[in-house]
């Protein structure tokens, strides 16, 4: 049960922060001087990431926990949805990061905002169904 609170708290706090950068911090990006741009990109990647990567692999952790531990479809089809956000991940937004580490480009940052949506709601399918199951399990 620990472990399941663990997974919860870790993915409801991703889902907050996913939404903050979703809504408020990818379009400020749009408000950076070119000229700045650079430092402001290389501060957020390196400051962002203390946050977001020992998170990220804490849920992955737990996920795989408890795939081993309650093999059941809600958690499979959570680690199914953590999957798919950690190629979100790898495959379209660390590189569009990357573009923008080298030049200002308002159409990066575009394409950086719209490929974030899938994992904005993967994250938030993922913690209605694990809040859902969360309460089930309590209650059962």
């Amino acid at each position: 049960m620990l472990i399941l609170i663990l997974h919860l708290c870790s993915c409801l706090f991703l889902t907050g922060l996913i939404w903050t950068i979703q809504i408020v911090h990818y379009p400020t990006f749009k408000f950076v001087e070119p000229v700045q741009f650079h430092n402001f990109t290389k501060f957020h990647v390196k400051k962002i990431s203390y946050i977001v990567a020992p998170l990220m692999v804490l849920e992955l952790a737990s996920a795989l926990y408890l795939l081993r531990v309650q093999a059941n479809l809600p958690i499979f089809i959570n680690l199914i949805f953590l999957l798919l956000i950690w190629l979100s991940t790898f495959f379209l937004s660390i590189p569009c990061h990357d573009k923008l580490l080298k030049q200002f480009d308002l159409s990066i940052i575009e394409k950086l905002i719209q490929t974030n949506w899938p994992r904005t709601i993967l994250w938030s399918l993922r913690s209605l169904l694990l809040m859902t199951y969360s309460l089930y399990t309590v209650n059962v």
